[in-house]
């Protein structure tokens, strides 16, 4: 919902009706992940994608039918049914959206809690008698909304916030008053968590192509850098913010977490060894940094000179990025971009025609049905990336 929500508030201002489909589950090769969203208004104004075009123009319609009074509605699309083959979607994946009138209580908090990168949980149950379409909106210390029954609103909320403190989006089964282990209710949990941050160390012309792409994938970036004549706002204006200090100094002082990516670009050792040394300490969930082979064994060195341990030496990722042969500030800022995505989903790093099964992993196998929406893989790193909220 999160990429769409200036035109769901516009409408929202408007007092235009709007009906609103949410991916709710995936499975095998599917196009979208969980919580990304489409929505269609009273005047046909289409928004957003939950299929990459696949399924696009089937939902219009399911859309308008609830526009038009009917009821909201759990629809599924798989390679086996002959609708989808009908419509596109032949990536041999499964797809569930549940398309509902767009009606979220609180709808301006939760506006301005996502936009001020406030953690905030929308809950709706997607399947269940007489419930379908309830909803609860769920912060750290408050509940809004109803799901007909105190027990299920209780278990919600008390899941929702966990949800939330780990980033992950889900659905969860439950019995009617909220017994757990039971599946006559399906409540799907979307947390909308900050972006993941980026942050990039050296003033220089890869930190500029680097700070692009970072934004691109959806980062907070930090550029930062000692030299105030290069650390300016007009060398870097898709970046976040742009702070003049020694990094070693600045890291310390910042925001970090395991959805974090420090790239280190200066490859200078006074600058780089000793932010390292703090780097290499911190939950970042990836840490890399720039320079020739020599440059990375001398590094190497100097850090195990200060002390730093085998196991945190071996978090570094240096010489940063995947071998792509990238030349320019450009390919190289991708070759960056694509290693953290490895990291963060586990992938191999080889070109899909060498590969056979499976090209993503199938998140409904997982034990407790987490839908890695902003963000799942197999360790912290990956949770909180995309659960950010789709």
């Amino acid at each position: 919902m999160r990429e769409i929500l200036t035109e769901l508030d516009q409408w929202h201002a408007a007092g235009r009706p709007a009906a609103l489909a949410t991916v709710v589950n995936t499975r095998i090769s599917a196009p979208r992940d969980p919580g990304a969203a489409m929505a269609v208004n009273a005047d046909g104004i289409v928004v957003g994608s939950v299929s990459g075009g696949c399924v696009e123009g089937a939902v219009v319609e399911q859309a308008r039918e609830v526009l038009d009074g009917g009821p909201a509605r759990q629809v599924t699309y798989g390679v086996s049914d002959d609708e989808a083959m009908a419509v596109g979607l032949t990536c041999g994946g499964e797809i569930s959206l549940f398309i509902e009138p767009f009606d979220i209580p609180e709808f301006d908090m939760v506006r301005d809690r996502i936009r001020e990168g406030i953690p905030v949980a929308v809950a709706t149950v997607v399947d269940g008698p007489g419930l379908v379409g309830s909803k609860l909106v769920v912060t750290e210390d408050a509940i809004y909304g109803d799901l007909g029954s105190e027990g299920l609103g209780v278990a919600v909320s008390s899941d929702a916030r966990g949800l939330l403190a780990q980033g992950r989006t889900a659905h969860r089964g439950y019995g009617s008053n909220g017994e757990r282990r039971v599946d006559d209710v399906t409540v799907f949990i979307q947390s909308f968590q900050p972006p993941p941050r980026m942050y990039v160390f050296g003033a220089i012309d890869f930190a500029a192509a680097v700070a692009r792409i970072g934004k691109f994938l959806g980062y907070h970036v930090t550029v930062c850098d000692a030299r105030r004549v290069f650390a300016t706002k007009a060398r870097f204006p898709e970046a976040d913010e742009v702070v003049v200090q020694w990094p070693h100094r600045f890291l310390p002082t910042a925001p970090v977490d395991s959805r974090t990516a420090l790239c280190v670009l200066t490859h200078d050792p006074k600058f780089d060894v000793p932010l390292l040394e703090v780097a290499l300490a911190t939950e970042a969930g990836y840490i890399g940094a720039m320079g020739s082979r020599r440059t990375h064994d001398d590094r190497m060195a100097r850090l195990r000179e200060l002390g730093v341990p085998e196991a945190q030496l071996a978090r570094l990722r240096s010489p940063i990025g995947l071998d792509l042969g990238a030349r320019t500030p450009e390919e190289t800022a991708v070759s960056i971009a694509a290693e953290i995505t490895q990291l963060r989903w586990g992938g191999s790093g080889r070109p899909l025609t060498d590969t056979e099964g499976r090209i993503h992993p199938d998140a409904g196998d997982e034990a407790d049905e987490v839908t890695a929406g902003t963000a799942s893989s197999q360790d912290a790193w990956a949770e909180g990336t995309l659960a950010a909220g789709a």
